[in-house]
C-alpha cells in the first residue's frame, strides 16, 4: 500500500510563510501528478497546486498564484508547497495527492492516493 504523510502545517500570522512537505512511501513504480488540495470549514475541497512527474508543468488556483510554489524531489518521492504571503483565507486543511503506479500481480495498478491532511491556520 502507498502512504502519503504530510508535515509542516501550523499557525502563522498574516504575511507569514510555511512550507508543507508530503512523502510517499510503499512499493512504487512511478508517481505521475502530485499536488495539494485544501478544504476550509464549510467549503468544498479545492485544488491548490499540482505538478507533473518531471516538474515542468505546474498548475495553481488563481488565488495563490505568485505566493505559493510547488516543487518535488522524485528521488525522495516528496512534494513540497512553499507558501508565502499567507492570508486568513488560506486557512484550511491541506491534503497531499499523488497519482501512483504500483505492482499488481504481473502488471501495474494506477490509482490516486491522499494524505490525511495538515492544518494551516492564518490569524492575527
Amino acid at each position: 500500500q502507498v502512504q502519503l504523510v504530510e508535515s509542516g502545517g501550523g499557525s502563522v500570522q498574516p504575511g507569514g510563510s510555511l512550507r508543507l512537505s508530503c512523502a510517499a512511501s510503499g512499493i512504487i513504480f512511478s508517481i505521475y501528478v502530485m499536488g495539494w488540495y485544501r478544504q476550509a470549514p464549510g467549503k468544498q475541497r479545492e485544488l491548490v497546486a499540482t505538478t507533473t512527474s518531471g516538474g515542468r508543468i505546474t498548475e495553481y488556483v488563481e488565488s495563490v498564484k505568485g505566493r505559493f510554489t510547488i516543487s518535488r524531489d522524485n528521488a525522495k518521492n516528496t512534494v513540497y508547497l512553499q507558501m508565502n504571503g499567507l492570508k486568513p483565507e488560506d486557512t484550511a486543511v491541506y491534503y497531499c495527492y499523488a497519482d501512483v503506479s504500483t505492482p499488481e500481480g504481473r502488471g501495474r495498478l494506477r490509482a490516486d492516493y491522499w494524505g490525511r491532511g495538515t492544518q494551516v491556520t492564518v490569524s492575527s
